[in-house]
């Protein structure tokens, strides 16, 4: 067995190499706005939860809880989009590769399904990855789906 070697510059986020005669069908990105209207979704219910626990224990001041619960979400969001940012999934005929060296071949793919607008690909042996903040994800697991079911592909994303 031979040692896969990537670009130093990504470290382990480097794209895994496609392999001789492997086509790539489909690329992913993080969509930006996806990525920020999650995080806006999670501060607006993570404030209410707050704000409703602070009520019900008679606490003087329950606005501190939906503005710290806003402020703590934003400011995570804030520090991983620069991560998230660097996000990329590929669709090839033969595997879906992703960040971190993830590797699936077409045939070990069980299922794709949308998960809170995300994209959940779960494997035969009960492996789940997920495919987080796509623009449009029943166009992903559509794209999934045919290229498990060997129907040519639609049109590449960037």
């Amino acid at each position: 067995m031979h040692e896969i070697k990537r670009d130093s510059l990504f470290g382990p986020n480097a794209p895994l190499p496609l392999a001789e005669g492997e086509t790539l069908r489909e690329t992913w990105t993080t969509d930006r706005a996806t990525y920020w209207r999650g995080h806006a979704i999670l501060a607006l219910l993570g404030g209410v939860v707050a704000g409703i626990i602070l009520v019900l224990m008679g606490d003087p001041a329950p606005w501190v809880g939906p503005v710290a619960a806003v402020l703590a979400i934003g400011a995570r969001a804030a520090y991983l989009a620069s991560e998230a940012r660097d996000l990329t999934w590929r669709l090839t005929d033969q595997r879906l590769l992703g960040p971190a060296g993830r590797n699936l071949a077409l045939s070990d793919i069980a299922k794709a399904r949308s998960l809170f607008g995300d994209v959940q690909v779960v494997t035969r042996s009960g492996d789940k990855h997920l495919i987080k903040y796509m623009a449009d994800a029943p166009a992903v697991i559509a794209a999934i789906e045919d290229a498990r079911s060997g129907k040519p592909g639609r049109r590449k994303r960037k």
